[in-house]
């Protein structure tokens, strides 16, 4: 090749880069608006969520991180937020609907497809400005089906038996969060929890100190154990099978979305609802603590509601459902295959059994901040009284503005 042939490609390829050529999406030409999308799914889960994307042929680029809070965080205050934000909880996007930041996704959904507690509102700030694409169930606790561990009894585990990890790429601590909500939920109910997880009673109150305690309890049974806890990683290690079937342990207590870190054996694991099973129990199943990933409008172009439209409705839920795996909270979604997937979607649907939003997802960021910090000290120090972490957490509760909205509606039958 000669010189003046390299010369040419090579402007040739400066001229195809600044026209946008090299990022080019699917669905559009390289001159249509791409419809900028942040989110919380990378690697597989990401792969698949792309391959719903290409099937609406809207142009669009995607960003999946862990860190979504603080990504759009960044972004917004660059004054380059993206067209639409999917966010592991409402408690945020409150703040920027308080903000003025949020678009109304009116006539976008059917509203009649989301019951409670998917369409959780927040006083002062207007309605239908979030709507979930994915819902996972926490209030269980997985198994192995091999024969090689141990099958739960109804009994309360001892330590020893459990897969604890508390390390995660975006917020280390959660894990253990969702013991404390669990437990809270099941000793006290549906109404007390929806009080605490909105602001409306105190972290030092009787039924929140009694769950923590009864954790803390818990990991003071093997505090080299429970400290060991700090430096693994939720979904265990790295290409294995997560902490379940790589661990030395025999029950784990982690949301639906655990079964994907199983791999191959996921087929090998079971489920049982946690309540009996939490420290301090055997406990009657009062309510399932349940999760999802909200999406948020934050561009007014046509294409990014078309997004959402498309993303919420039936058709699109079911092929992110089959194409990734996940549940959708979308109640005319038909239940999934299989199983363990059926017995799953059930406890979205039973009409018996109220389903809680997660507490720290519709938590102010700064709180919920605080309850992690508190969690990671408990675990690294368990034998200390809880009181005083509490009381930590209940000072930055009480610093939060009057003013801001608080949630409601996140405790709700499935309809």
């Amino acid at each position: 090749m000669t010189r003046r042939t390299r010369a040419l490609l090579f402007v040739l390829a400066l001229l195809l880069t600044a026209s946008g050529c090299g990022l080019s999406a699917p669905g559009g030409s390289d001159e249509e608006p791409k419809v900028t999308i942040l989110g919380p799914w990378t690697d597989d889960q990401e792969r698949h969520f792309k391959e719903v994307l290409d099937g609406f042929g809207i142009p669009y680029t995607y960003q999946g991180t862990a860190a979504t809070r603080e990504v759009l965080l960044a972004e917004v205050q660059a004054g380059n937020p993206p067209d639409i934000a999917i966010l592991p909880g409402v408690g945020e996007l409150v703040e920027y609907a308080d903000d003025h930041r949020l678009l109304s996704l009116s006539g976008l959904y059917d509203p009649k497809e989301y019951g409670s507690p998917w369409r959780p509102r927040a006083q002062g700030v207007g309605d239908d400005l979030w709507v979930p694409l994915k819902a996972d169930l926490k209030s269980i606790v997985w198994y192995r089906e091999d024969g090689e561990g141990a099958a739960p009894g109804r009994y309360p585990a001892p330590l020893k038996s459990w897969c604890v990890g508390m390390g995660d790429d975006g917020s280390s601590g959660w894990p253990g969060s969702d013991w404390i909500e669990d437990l809270i939920l099941q000793r006290a109910g549906p109404v007390l929890y929806a009080r605490w997880a909105t602001g409306d009673l105190k972290w030092t109150d009787d039924h929140v100190a009694g769950a923590w305690t009864a954790w803390a309890g818990l990991l003071a049974q093997d505090r080299d154990a429970a400290r060991s806890a700090l430096l693994d990683d939720h979904r265990g290690p790295v290409g294995g099978h997560g902490l379940l079937f790589g661990g030395g342990c025999d029950l784990e207590h982690q949301g639906s979305f655990a079964r994907a870190f199983y791999g191959d054996r996921k087929e090998l694991a079971g489920f049982v609802d946690s309540a009996s099973l939490l420290p301090g129990g055997p406990y009657t199943v009062k309510a399932h603590e349940v999760s999802a990933d909200f999406a948020a409008l934050f561009g007014r172009s046509g294409r990014a509601r078309d997004m959402i439209r498309r993303l919420a409705s039936r058709d699109g839920q079911e092929d992110w459902g089959r194409k990734g795996g996940v549940f959708s909270p979308n109640a005319a979604v038909p239940a999934k295959e299989g199983a363990v997937e059926k017995r799953i979607s059930g406890r979205f649907t039973d009409q018996r059994v109220p389903l809680c939003l997660d507490a720290s997802d519709v938590m102010p960021a700064a709180v919920r901040d605080a309850f992690y910090e508190a969690v990671l000290l408990t675990v690294a120090h368990p034998e200390q009284p809880v009181r005083e972490r509490l009381e930590g957490i209940q000072k930055v509760q009480d610093a939060q503005s009057s003013d801001t909205p608080r949630l409601t509606g996140v405790c709700g039958r499935p309809q």
